[in-house]
């Protein structure tokens, strides 16, 4: 396929994407649908413009959807407004620690009994198919930065955590299957893999978020200087927390994820970015006037930084769930797939996330739902090209790709249908009950 034709395939689903936005907002269809048809269609079951092998090009894969994940994460820290000293920060964590554990317990075991696959490879699949999806839940993450709805706050905070949390339940299965070193008994697994790991990340993301954060308000509010370049700066913390957190062996998502977080709650005299939200389209001069002034230039250092990570996570999203839809020509479709799908998303979800919210503070309609959209998607993905890379058996590859996109391709249409209507009645129902 030629870089002319691609460009009028791309530049043609970008426009419609941007001229029929509002109206996908108001249907039972998700832009990542739209996404994934049109990767079917250029596969090789529909144009055959594309057709990439999950096996044969795995490690361009996992590239494109480490980046994607990347940017989605630094997105969510941007949009998780509140300190971690906030009481609702409980929820999301019961749901990445507890829920995901059990998930991944479940998933072991339906794998190893109703699959037949050893237990190493069975703990891996976990954890490929645990974490939730930050990119494709965007219909359902907070919409603000101060956002406090207990729904929207835990889905949004649940993706941005496991994500990162599945990487020590990843190494472990590759471990169990003798393709990573676990240290006898473990020692090396626990250490590195988990406690570093998340410690790690954690800490030198929320140490660089602040640093660069408190140092860009400084110069523009005392010196005037590092007034533009908002794009250069997403982007260059984004690089400096991911690269020096895996650098380090430490998680990479969980530094980009912290750098976000440390980034928003850099601000100047308690102004919010909604503060100064209507002043974006203001002339370059009284622009580069408030983006200096103390009392705004931390407001509008987030908000330009987090326009254009928004944009991101948009591309990133269009990229990967594309490829997706072009690999599906590549499984062969099983009735285990499809039975282990069916059980994740109607029977593993809800036990899960009901242990784990068991005693918390969250109305019936909000557990249901959250139970319901545990979105499968870009993190799966990434983690099953990462396990790819780590020379897996051929016939195991396969089996976990077909598992795999089974499961991301049923979350992304299942959905994808019921997010519209379910999130239009959950809005309603919030309209005529007491805040929570």
């Amino acid at each position: 396929m030629s870089f002319a034709a691609w460009a009028v395939v791309i530049g043609t689903l970008l426009t419609t994407m941007a001229l029929a936005g509002s109206l996908l907002k108001r249907l039972p269809v998700s832009a990542a649908m739209l996404y994934l048809a049109v990767g079917a269609a250029l596969g090789a079951a529909g144009w055959g413009l594309m057709a990439p092998d999950p096996i044969r090009h795995s490690a361009v894969l996992e590239r494109v959807a480490e980046v994607a994940v990347v940017i989605s994460l630094f997105a969510a820290g941007l949009k998780l407004g509140l300190p971690l000293t906030d009481a609702q920060w409980r929820l999301p964590l019961r749901l990445a620690v507890v829920s995901m554990s059990l998930t991944v317990g479940l998933i072991v075991l339906i794998a190893s009994v109703g699959l037949g696959m050893s237990l190493g490879a069975a703990v891996l699949l976990g954890g490929i198919l645990a974490p939730t999806d930050p990119v494709l839940a965007s219909d359902v993450q907070v919409e603000t930065a101060g956002d406090r709805d207990r729904l929207r706050f835990s889905l949004t905070g649940e993706g941005a955590l496991n994500d990162a949390a599945a990487f020590p339940f990843v190494m472990l299965g590759l471990g169990m299957l003798g393709l990573h070193e676990l240290g006898d008994w473990g020692w090396r697994w626990w250490l590195i893999d988990v406690v570093w790991a998340l410690g790690g990340g954690l800490a030198i993301g929320a140490a660089l978020g602040a640093l660069i954060g408190k140092l860009v308000v400084y110069l523009r509010a005392h010196h005037q200087q590092s007034v533009g370049l908002d794009e250069f700066l997403t982007l260059g913390l984004i690089g400096l927390a991911y690269g020096i957190a895996v650098l380090c062996l430490a998680s990479g998502f969980l530094a980009v994820l912290a750098a976000g977080l440390a980034l928003q709650r850099v601000q100047v005299s308690g102004v919010a970015p909604s503060a100064v939200a209507d002043a974006a389209p203001a002339p370059l001069e009284l622009h580069k006037t408030q983006a200096t002034d103390p009392a705004h230039a931390g407001a509008f250092m987030m908000q330009a930084v987090r326009g254009f990570n928004e944009q991101l996570e948009r591309i990133g999203e269009v990229s990967v769930v594309l490829v997706v839809g072009a690999m599906l020509s590549h499984i062969a479709l099983d009735g285990g797939a499809i039975v282990l799908t069916l059980l994740l998303l109607a029977v593993v979800r809800p036990v899960a996330v009901a242990l784990g919210l068991w005693g918390a503070p969250v109305r019936r309609d909000q557990r249901v739902l959250i139970s319901w959209f545990g979105i499968r998607g870009i993190g799966s993905v990434y983690y099953l090209m990462f396990a790819i890379n780590h020379q897996l058996d051929e016939p195991l590859a396969r089996q976990l790709t077909t598992i795999t996109l089974t499961v991301v391709t049923a979350s992304i249409v299942l959905h994808g249908i019921s997010v519209t209507p379910l999130m239009s009645l959950y809005t309603k129902r919030k309209a005529r009950t007491p805040p929570g």
